[in-house]
């Protein structure tokens, strides 16, 4: 009686394996791989879409990885969405059933910045001309007696420099680091995403 039982198991569970992979060489895979302009390429949501509507969605692995299963035949749209980046899309993905589309690694999402915090700065002589090749350290306060070192840039041709930031509240201090120019730094308090202007002077040593 048991030795039936078992057997009856065996072959309920080998239809439903032989109909689970009719069922996959039905429908389509789509899979790829994001690479995103700064931070990590985990956790972008891939929507596919069929018009207006949902059809399936996945997330990208800590690699940009991605793979979408049962995605019946036709041809869709994918969006590609995660905070602090733009939305990227790819439109017109062909599939047919069976198949594994490959769409490769050539979707670059490029941050928002709509979104993140801009510090674009400048530095002068105290004759009001630009000064190129100056080094700028940013730092976060984080009290009256402690900073934080996060990075730094050097001048380009005409003394401007930039720092992308996230759009967290903070207080920031940069600083012109430059061996024959007298100490010059300023502090932005910032609130939110958006650009945070400031003037540094280049004053050589007496």
């Amino acid at each position: 009686m048991k030795l039936m039982r078992s057997s009856a198991a065996v072959a309920l569970l080998l239809m439903f394996s032989c109909a689970s992979l009719a069922q996959d060489k039905s429908n389509a895979t789509i899979k790829g791989k994001v690479r995103v302009e700064r931070g990590s390429p985990a956790g972008v949501a891939i929507i596919v879409l069929q018009g207006e509507r949902e059809v399936a969605r996945t997330t990208s692995d800590k690699k940009g990885d991605f793979v979408v299963t049962r995605v019946p035949p036709g041809t869709y749209s994918l969006k590609f969405r995660k905070a602090g980046l733009a939305v990227g899309t790819i439109d017109d993905v062909s599939v047919k059933a069976g198949q594994t589309r490959t769409l490769g690694d050539k979707l670059y999402l490029t941050i928002d910045e709509g979104s993140i915090v801009f510090i674009r700065g400048s530095v002068f002589s105290d004759g009001g001309r630009s000064v190129a090749g100056v080094k700028v350290e940013l730092a976060r306060v984080i009290s009256d007696n402690a900073i934080q070192k996060l990075d730094s840039r050097v001048t380009g041709e005409t003394g401007e420099f930039v720092f992308r930031l996230p759009p967290d509240p903070a207080k920031y201090r940069l600083t012109l680091k430059a061996g024959d120019s007298e100490p010059s730094s300023k502090d932005v308090e910032v609130e939110t995403a958006a650009v945070y202007r400031v003037a540094l002077t280049y004053k050589k040593k007496s």
